[in-house]
């Protein structure tokens, strides 16, 4: 399927800001403001990243600047109440960091960010080194490719491929992301496995299958005693 994104590097923003360990508290909020992110990678001195710094990692400064006490006297929240005392990168970073792999799946990167609750990933290389970043709306970015493409891409991969020289009983039509596959063909075993290959096409949002075999003929009663020729006018 050339040319369409079907894993994270194809989608994936490749300049990406990152900190170093030692990076400070002041510095990381003055580069989350200019580079319009909420979310910062922490890289090791050989380029690995170690961690993740988020706008959630620097809120309990703020969120602790009277104490933070509870009812009793107490913290309630000690991992925020450590965050409220870190002034480096290292002391506020999330660890280990969560990160996708260049040739992971668009659908296993949306997985784990599910999963996790992250709003971005790191993509690092097999060493661990800072290859990109991508975001949500990184992957939604498929969600924007033309019907008509889409289409070309189902007949070509998908209906050809599955059906053959029969091929052409199959139409294709493609709406808003919404694929629709009608007609008639001879092995309707292969019709779930169509509109499975199709669900997967990059940037299908539904698929509704209308596929259906060949038209029945009508059988004849075995039944019927055969005609006795003494009986014939």
């Amino acid at each position: 399927m050339n040319g369409t994104p079907a894993f994270v590097q194809d989608v994936m923003t490749h300049r990406v800001v990152a900190l170093r360990s030692g990076a400070a508290f002041k510095a990381i909020v003055k580069v989350m403001r200019e580079w319009s992110v909420s979310a910062l990678p922490v890289l090791d001195e050989a380029g690995r990243v170690v961690g993740v710094v988020s706008q959630g990692d620097l809120l309990p400064k703020e969120e602790y600047q009277d104490g933070g006490l509870g009812r009793y006297g107490q913290l309630w929240d000690l991992t925020g109440a450590r965050k409220a005392d870190a002034v480096t990168a290292a002391e506020l970073m999330t660890t280990p960091a969560v990160t996708v792999a260049p040739d992971a799946t668009l659908a296993h990167a949306a997985r784990t960010m599910a999963r996790t609750g992250v709003k971005r990933l790191p993509v690092v290389g097999r060493d661990g080194t800072l290859r990109g970043i991508v975001s949500r709306s990184d992957l939604l970015k498929v969600f924007l490719r033309d019907d008509a493409e889409i289409a070309g891409e189902l007949r070509r991969e998908v209906v050809a491929r599955l059906f053959g020289t029969h091929a052409e009983a199959v139409r294709v039509e493609v709406q808003d992301g919404v694929v629709t596959l009608a007609g008639r063909v001879r092995e309707t075993a292969l019709i779930p496995l169509a509109a499975r290959l199709a669900r997967a096409v990059a940037g299908v949002v539904d698929v509704q299958c209308a596929l259906a075999g060949p038209p029945r003929r009508p059988v004849l009663d075995p039944d019927l005693p055969a005609a006795d020729p003494a009986h014939l006018p």
